[in-house]
């Protein structure tokens, strides 16, 4: 049994949530997301709660009854409350700079690498005398916030003798010793 599918989802104020054909849209104060229900996967809405219902329990069923209660309960608390990432540049000379919806950063390479954001993620970067550089993203959606994120460590994974490299602020890297002398 599903215990992620079962919960109910509570409907903040100013949230409203629509099913036509399958396809869930929830719209707030953000934005407008929307999300293709399969396999039979139903929503039921009463009292500002949310109720995903599946219609048997077979595996693939119970599978999906978990996954599509989690995405739905993102859209809300996305277009209600929305997502942050921050992003830590630790390295001597890497630096992260944007102008409009565009991310330059400076990794290493002997170029520096230009980023095209899309249009629902906000970007700030920070950059302060003696701390690494911070990287903010903003968003409604989660996924693509994710993605976003991901991409942009993936231009430099942080290694493990010394440290450097895009790293997730809190995130820890496991240290390796190095050559023994």
């Amino acid at each position: 049994m599903s215990r992620i599918g079962k919960a109910i989802i509570t409907i903040p104020a100013g949230v409203t949530i629509t099913e036509n054909n399958g396809v869930v849209t929830v719209k707030g104060a953000k934005g407008e997301l929307s999300q293709e229900l399969t396999a039979g996967i139903t929503i039921e809405q009463k009292d500002g709660e949310l109720n995903v219902n599946r219609p048997s329990d077979s595996k693939q069923h119970k599978a999906l009854h978990g996954l599509y209660r989690a995405l739905i309960n993102n859209m809300i608390v996305g277009v209600s409350a929305g997502f942050e990432k921050k992003l830590e540049l630790v390295g001597v000379g890497y630096r992260a700079s944007h102008a409009g919806q565009k991310l330059e950063l400076a990794l290493g390479f002997s170029h520096g690498i230009v980023l095209e954001l899309p249009n629902e993620v906000k970007v700030d970067t920070l950059t302060e005398k003696g701390k690494n550089p911070i990287i903010t993203l903003t968003s409604h959606d989660n996924q693509l916030l994710g993605m976003v994120a991901a991409k942009i460590r993936s231009f430099r994974k942080p290694e493990p003798y010394k440290g450097k490299g895009v790293r997730f602020v809190g995130e820890i890297v496991r240290r390796k010793a190095g050559k023994s002398a």
